[in-house]
């Protein structure tokens, strides 16, 4: 038997060269040791509990801060000895909202208090890797990119563990962080003036990347580099979907599984739809407005006309070590506070094309199997989005104060709460055909989800078979939520993940009542990730019934008591 005493004083090569055979390989006597092609990582032995192994907060890149800001990312440098991963890493820096960390880098009351101030690092790319506590090998591996506008998001969200998916899929499960905002995408091109062809999907090279780092580390983690699923929910899935045409990310993955995501121009939709993709016109001139009101804020010009004059004369050299010497904080505090928040991945064609949709629809792109989902009310968690219908923002309360009485609300004790409370008066009662909160957010989803979901699927249709749908209908919560949320944007993650602790909703979801109907259905959709990433098809003995492909749908529910699926 190998003294692990001695193990720590060999040289780092020696150790990586026996870690998996002597020193806590699969069948080792330390299963939380592994080695990486950077170094040895040292993470958690969990079987007791959640019947896995983790490691968190694993660099999968350089730290891209100072003069790599705005770079692609650079792979991380090598270490020695072995290096702890036993927590999180840091947040990607961002605005605080709901949707994101609190002061402490993990979902607690800070969140409520941070709303609108700068959180996270710039040094935030780190991957979190979960695996059975088995030792087999060779299991599909499963990569999860987080959503959040693009602009917020962090892969310590509770919802996001990934112990209870990975035991009951039986893979490796893994998430990433990446850049947000114009950190990750910032269509500049005098930032990279002279150096080929200009990309500002940054935040998309990260995702390259991470899924680099699975194919030439995830074997010592037990997993198939050659079945790996690219998963990812709202912004998240939109990044899924651009990579899906990106030469870039070719042979990185081998199936896709996007929720709630599109990647369509309004080119490509009917009239009055609402656009999961913006061209890169629209962000270059967000970039030529967040430079020139920085240098009006710095006392360099009066005006923004001053200002855009100013900067057009500059070399790109001016131009690069002007932002990448500015606070990350400050360029984020002025895109919130100048209303240039828009943020996702450019069709500059150089990673995304300039028309996704019409490239799939011609072939071009990477045919793997695709699961998708969506819910059956997107619409009510875009509340402030029912202004593009003509109407007042859905919520009358703003985001702390939602929080604050999400945080007290007891899910098992009588309602004192009511929609009136939360919502709007315009919208109420909510069943009010035509202009009650249910009829608006559904014309709102329609227009923002609906129809670039079937835009997409039907591209995709039109070239491969083996494309699924699902329809997440639950809207079991105790009232009023049951009404407020429904089966909104977002509320399948935890039925996803199997995570029905803490986290921004959970309050306001989770009761005594619904607790069996939610965990059947939630075992339902865990069992067809099951097999999707192992088979490359969703079919699985739990459901009951024959899912078919788009355009056949499943619509995924349950009372309180069981689940309730059925096909269309």
């Amino acid at each position: 038997m190998v003294n692990f005493s001695r193990c720590l004083h060999w040289s780092a090569a020696v150790l990586a060269a026996v870690v998996t055979s002597a020193c806590g390989g699969l069948g080792g006597t330390l299963p939380e040791l592994r080695e990486t092609r950077y170094g040895v990582v040292r993470g958690t032995d969990d079987s007791a509990a959640s019947g896995t192994y983790a490691w968190k907060g694993v660099p999968y890149a350089k730290p891209p801060v100072g003069p790599l800001r705005w770079h692609p990312p650079a792979e991380p440098a090598a270490w020695t000895g072995e290096r702890s991963t036993t927590q999180f890493g840091s947040a990607c820096l961002q605005m605080g909202r709901i949707y994101g960390p609190g002061a402490n880098n993990r979902f607690d009351d800070t969140i409520g208090q941070t709303l609108n101030t700068p959180l996270g690092s710039e040094d935030c790319l780190t991957l979190n890797i979960w695996r059975p506590s088995t030792a087999q090998d060779n299991l599909p591996v499963l990569v999860f990119i987080h959503g959040g506008s693009a602009i917020s998001g962090y892969t310590a969200d509770p919802v996001y563990d990934g112990a209870a998916l990975a035991k009951a899929a039986n893979a490796i499960v893994v998430t990433a962080n990446y850049r947000l905002d114009v950190l990750g995408y910032l269509q500049l091109p005098a930032l990279h003036a002279g150096t080929g062809p200009y990309t500002g999907n940054y935040a998309l090279l990260d995702i390259v990347q991470a899924l680099r780092f699975v194919q030439g580390n995830i074997t010592r983690f037990g997993g198939n580099a050659g079945n790996v699923t690219l998963m990812g929910q709202s912004a998240g899935a939109i990044n899924v979907l651009a990579l899906l045409t990106s030469p870039q990310a070719k042979g990185l993955f081998h199936k896709i599984l996007p929720i709630s995501g599109g990647i369509s121009l309004a080119s490509n939709l009917p009239a009055g739809s609402v656009p999961t993709l913006n061209p890169a016109s629209r962000y270059a001139a967000q970039a030529g407005m967040l430079l020139a009101h920085l240098v009006v804020a710095d006392g360099l010009a009066p005006a923004l006309p001053e200002a855009q004059s100013l900067v057009a004369g500059w070399t790109p050299d001016q131009v690069g070590s002007y932002l990448r010497g500015k606070d990350a904080r400050v360029i984020l505090q002025t895109v919130l506070a100048k209303g240039l928040t828009s943020s996702g991945p450019i069709p500059d064609g150089v990673v995304v094309p300039l028309d996704p949709i019409t490239e799939i629809a011609a072939g071009r792109y990477e045919k793997v199997p695709v699961l998708s989902g969506y819910t059956a009310e997107e619409g009510k968690l875009f509340a402030p989005f029912l202004v593009l219908l003509g109407g007042k923002p859905g919520m009358k309360i703003g985001d702390a104060e939602r929080f604050a009485m999400m945080q007290s609300f007891d899910p098992d004790a009588p309602a004192m709460l009511t929609a009136a409370d939360i919502l709007d008066a315009s919208y109420l009662p909510v069943t009010t055909p035509g202009t009650g909160w249910n009829a608006r957010t559904q014309m709102l989803g329609n227009a923002f989800i609906g129809a670039s979901r079937d835009n997409l699927l039907n591209a995709l249709r039109s070239q491969q078979g083996n494309v699924w749908n699902y329809q997440f209908n639950w809207a079991q919560q105790p009232a009023p939520w049951n009404d407020v949320y429904g089966a909104a944007h977002a509320f399948d993650l935890p039925f996803v993940f199997g995570n029905f602790g803490p986290s921004v909703f959970a309050k306001a979801t989770n009761s005594t009542a619904n607790q069996a109907g939610r965990l059947a259905l939630s075992r339902a959709m865990m069992d067809s990730v099951r097999a999707f990433v192992h088979t490359g098809d969703p079919n699985n003995a739990t459901l009951g019934l024959a899912w078919q492909p788009w355009p056949g749908k499943l619509l995924l529910d349950a009372d309180q008591k069981a689940m309730r699926l059925s096909v269309q």
